[in-house]
C-alpha cells in the first residue's frame, strides 16, 4: 500500500512539474491619461480604488516613459519595443491612411505565440486599418474594438454632428470584430458604452481561457477626447464627466481582476498598467492632469512624455514597490521576452528588460539613458538625473483659456533652447542648469549624437543609419508594367498640377504605377482640370488592349472622373472613339485605383487618346463641397 501512495505520489508531481509555469500577461493602456490622473500619484477627487490597490500590491514607477507623446507611434514601439524611428510610424494614424505597422515586425503577439500564447485585444488599435495591419494579421486570435482615435468621426466633441465650417472629413466610426466593422457608433451614448464593451470582452476571454496561458491587451480608447461613461458612472465622480470616465476605467481594471480570482489565476499573472501619453490639457476640466509635470500631450516635456505605470504580479513583485529607474513602454517587449523565455527577436529593439527591478535586486539599473523624439524629430535625452533640451518649437499649453462645454481651446508656440533639467529635484522642468552645468551638457550631446547617427534627427537634418527610412524606404514598392507606350512620346494639353506632376512628363508612360497612396511620385494630379493625352507609338501597331488608371480617395477631394473617353487615330487627325464610361462618384472614404478598360479585339493604330473629364467641384455631400476637386492618373496601359 505504502508502495502504491509513493507511486502515485510521484506521478502527480512528475504532473505538475510538466504543467505550463508561463504566466499570463494583461497590459491595460489608456488613452491620453495623465500623470497626475490616478489616487496612487497624488490626484485629489479620483476614485480609483482598484488601481490604487494595484499599486500597493505591485510596483508603481515614477520615472516611467513612452516613447513619443502622440497615439500610433506610442503603440507601435509598444508593441514592437523599438523607438517609432525604427518602426516608421510617426504621429496618429488617420482612417484614410494607407500605411500602418509594417508586418514583417515581431509584436509583443507575435513573440507570445511562440511560446503558445493565446492572445486578445479589445480596445483602440490604430496601427493601420488595411486588413494585413490589422491585429489578426499581427499575432492576436482575436480582436474587438475601434481602428482609430475615438475623435476620427463626423461628431463633434459635444456629440453634436458637424456641420458648415466644422464639416468633418471623417468616415462614420464603428466598433469592429475581427476584420471587418460590427456596428456603428453614431453618439457620445454610443461612445459611452465601449469601456463596458472592451471589459465584458476581456472578462469572458480570461474565463475561456484560464487553463493556458495568455496576452490580453486592453487599449482602452477612453479618456481620450471626445469622452463618454456609461449610465452607471455618469455624474459619480466629483470632478465631473472626466472623472465619471477614470472612474469607469478603474471599475474596468476591477472586473479584470476579479475575473483572475474567480479562476485562480491571480497569482501566476502579471498586470501592466500605463498611458499612450500625457493629457490633451487645452479641454481644461474635461481634460486630465500632469500633476507637477510641464505640458501635456503632443510635446515631450515630462507632462508629454512620462506617464503613469503599474505592475503588479503576486508571484514576483513585492508588494508596496516604488521605483525610480528610468523605464518606457520600449521596455516591455524585452521584459516579457525574458519572463517567457523568448530568444532571436527579429527587430532590433531598444528597449531594456525591466525583470532586475521586478525581482528587486538591488542597484538593478537596467536603463540609465532615454531619447525623447517627436515626429523623427530628437528633442532630448536624458541620462540618469539630467534631461537635455535641445533648440526647437513646440505646441504649449501655457498662457491659453481651456476650451468650453466640450471643446478644446487654442494651443499657444513655445520656443525651448539648449536647456537642462534636474529632475531628480526639478520634476516639472523650470530651472534652466545649462549654464552652470557645461560638462554635463557636453556628455549629454555626445549622447544626443550617438542617437542622431542610428535613428536620425530631421531638427538637424540627420539621416540614421538604422532608422526605417534608411533600412525600408519612406515609399511603398511601385508597381509595375509592360507594355507598348513605355518610352514614347506622350502630349498633355493640361499641365499636371505643380505639386504633382509624376515622376517626369513621361509618368503616363514609364511603365511604373502608383499604390493608394496619392502621395506616391508616379501619381500625376490634375485640379479642376482634365486629363487630356496623345499617345505616338511612333508607328502603326496592332493593339489588343487599352487601360488608363485613376486613384479615389475622396477624403483629400480626388475624384474619379465623370467621365473617361479612350480614342485611337491611324494618322493623327482622325480619331475614332472606342471607349466611353461615366463613372460613379457615389460617397465613398475608402482609397482605391480604377482602371478603365477599351473592350477590343484588336485594332491598327499609331496614335492612343484618352480623356479624363474632372467634375471640377467637390459634390455636395462632400465635407468641400464647392471646391476645386482632383483627379489623378498613374499610367496607361496599351498592349
Amino acid at each position: 500500500m505504502r508502495l502504491v501512495l509513493i507511486l502515485q505520489l510521484l506521478l502527480l508531481f512528475l504532473g505538475c512539474a510538466k504543467k505550463s509555469t508561463l504566466p499570463n500577461i494583461i497590459i491595460i493602456f489608456t488613452d491620453d491619461q495623465g500623470y497626475g490622473d490616478l489616487g496612487c500619484y497624488g490626484a485629489e477627487g479620483f476614485e480609483t480604488p482598484n488601481i490604487d490597490r494595484m499599486a500597493k500590491e505591485g510596483m508603481l514607477f515614477t520615472d516611467f516613459y513612452v516613447s513619443q507623446a502622440i497615439c500610433s507611434a506610442s503603440r507601435a514601439s509598444l508593441m514592437t519595443g523599438s523607438y517609432a524611428e525604427r518602426v516608421g510610424i510617426q504621429g496618429a494614424l488617420s482612417p484614410w491612411n494607407v500605411t500602418g505597422l509594417d508586418p514583417k515586425k515581431e509584436t509583443i503577439a507575435k513573440i507570445l505565440k511562440k511560446r503558445g500564447y493565446t492572445n486578445a485585444i479589445f480596445g483602440k488599435w490604430h496601427l493601420g486599418h488595411r486588413e494585413k495591419y490589422l491585429p489578426l494579421q499581427n499575432g492576436f486570435d482575436e480582436y474587438a474594438g475601434l481602428i482609430c482615435s475615438n475623435d476620427m468621426w463626423p461628431v463633434d466633441y459635444d456629440g453634436k454632428p458637424l456641420t458648415g465650417e466644422k464639416k468633418s472629413y471623417y468616415p462614420p466610426m464603428s466598433f469592429w470584430e475581427g476584420n471587418q466593422p460590427l456596428e456603428k457608433i453614431e453618439t457620445l451614448s454610443d461612445q459611452g458604452q465601449i469601456t463596458n464593451k472592451i471589459t465584458s470582452r476581456a472578462v469572458d476571454f480570461i474565463n475561456r481561457n484560464k487553463n493556458n496561458p495568455f496576452f490580453l491587451y486592453i487599449p482602452h480608447p477612453m479618456p481620450h477626447q471626445p469622452i463618454a461613461a456609461s449610465e452607471n458612472f455618469l455624474g459619480k465622480s466629483e470632478l465631473g464627466l472626466y472623472g465619471d470616465v477614470i472612474m469607469e476605467i478603474d471599475w474596468s481594471v476591477g472586473e479584470v481582476i476579479k475575473a483572475l480570482k474567480k479562476n485562480n489565476i491571480e497569482q501566476n499573472t502579471l498586470i501592466i498598467y500605463a498611458s499612450d501619453n500625457g493629457p490633451w490639457l487645452n479641454y481644461g476640466k474635461w481634460g486630465g492632469s500632469a500633476g507637477q509635470l510641464r505640458e501635456g500631450k503632443g510635446s515631450m516635456w515630462e507632462g508629454g512624455a512620462r506617464v503613469p505605470c503599474i505592475m503588479r504580479w503576486p508571484e514576483k513583485i513585492k508588494p508596496g514597490t516604488i521605483s525610480s529607474n528610468i523605464a518606457a513602454t520600449i521596455d516591455i517587449l524585452p521584459t516579457l521576452a525574458e519572463i517567457t523565455g523568448v530568444e532571436n527577436i527579429k527587430n532590433k529593439i531598444d528597449g531594456k528588460s525591466l525583470m532586475p527591478i521586478l525581482n528587486g535586486i538591488p542597484g538593478a539599473n537596467p536603463r540609465d539613458e532615454l531619447y525623447y523624439y517627436f515626429a523623427e524629430k530628437l528633442i532630448a535625452v536624458r541620462k540618469g538625473k539630467y534631461k537635455l533640451v535641445f533648440p526647437h518649437i513646440y505646441r504649449s499649453y501655457d498662457n491659453v483659456i481651456p476650451g468650453e462645454n466640450l471643446h478644446p481651446g487654442a494651443y499657444s508656440q513655445g520656443k525651448a533652447g539648449l536647456e537642462l533639467y534636474n529632475l531628480e529635484s526639478d520634476i516639472g522642468e523650470k530651472t534652466d542648469l545649462a549654464l552652470r552645468l557645461p560638462m554635463v551638457v557636453k556628455e549629454l550631446q555626445n549622447i544626443g549624437e550617438k542617437a542622431r547617427s542610428i535613428l536620425g534627427d530631421k531638427l538637424t537634418d540627420r539621416i540614421g543609419s538604422e532608422s526605417y527610412e534608411t533600412l525600408c524606404g519612406s515609399s511603398p514598392p511601385a508597381v509595375k508594367f509592360n507594355h507598348l507606350a513605355i518610352g514614347n512620346d506622350i502630349t498633355l494639353n493640361n499641365k499636371p498640377h505643380k505639386s504633382y506632376p509624376g515622376e517626369s512628363i513621361s509618368s503616363l508612360v514609364n511603365g511604373i504605377g502608383g499604390t493608394v497612396n496619392y502621395r506616391d511620385p508616379s501619381w500625376q494630379g490634375f485640379e479642376a482640370t482634365d486629363l487630356y493625352a496623345t499617345i505616338d507609338l511612333g508607328k502603326i501597331k496592332s493593339v489588343k488592349s487599352i487601360k488608363v488608371r485613376f486613384l479615389q480617395d475622396q477624403v483629400v477631394w480626388i475624384f474619379l472622373p465623370e467621365k473617361v473617353q479612350i480614342e485611337h487615330s491611324v494618322d493623327g487627325k482622325n480619331f475614332e472613339l472606342i471607349h466611353e464610361s461615366f463613372p460613379s462618384n457615389d460617397f465613398s472614404f475608402t482609397q482605391d485605383i480604377f482602371e478603365f478598360d477599351a473592350e477590343i479585339d484588336k485594332i491598327e493604330s499609331r496614335y492612343i487618346r484618352v480623356k479624363g473629364y474632372n467634375i471640377n467641384s467637390c459634390p455636395d455631400y462632400h465635407p468641400g463641397a464647392g471646391g476645386k476637386s482632383w483627379i489623378f492618373a498613374d499610367e496607361i496601359i496599351i498592349r
